[in-house]
């Protein structure tokens, strides 16, 4: 599958792409392919950490159950720069908050689906990208959300 890489505030991303749509971000330092999607993703993630861009246009496929897309779904409908808890979402599916928390942990396509949006009730709960927690961090600041952080 090709995928592309970029250098970012919160370290070297890789996208990947399969059959039209975004299938992953990691944080990897792999793929130098050039491809219309790949080119557009490299694009919308550097005007996002430019401060230029609130919202993601990419066609995204989230591998995996119904409940793991409605899960990724909510997470797409929570704006910049705001967040929601693990019992927000669960109440809105009306499942318990546990499965939604390893929904997030599952994201395969974190950042352009905001998983760093979602909080715990008493804390920031977990993040399993970059360097765990500190890049949650550093990703809510940039997005203006670091008075949630106090």
């Amino acid at each position: 599958m090709p995928s592309a890489r970029i250098d970012t505030i919160v370290g070297t991303l890789s996208v990947t792409e399969a059959e039209g749509a975004i299938t992953s971000l990691t944080w990897k330092d792999q793929g130098n392919d050039r491809t219309a999607l790949l080119d557009r993703a490299i694009e919308q993630l550097n005007a996002y950490f430019a401060s230029e861009l609130q919202i993601f246009d990419l066609p995204l496929h989230v591998a995996g159950s119904d409940f793991q897309r409605a899960v990724c779904d909510a997470m797409l409908a929570i704006p910049l720069g705001q967040t929601r808890t693990y019992g927000d979402i669960s109440k809105a599916l009306k499942v318990p908050p546990q499965p939604v928390g390893n929904a997030c942990g599952a994201n395969p396509i974190p950042v352009i689906i905001p998983c760093h949006r979602v909080l715990g009730a008493n804390g920031l709960g977990g993040f399993s990208g970059g360097t765990g927690i500190e890049t949650k961090i550093a990703l809510l600041k940039h997005e203006g959300a670091a008075s949630l952080l106090i």
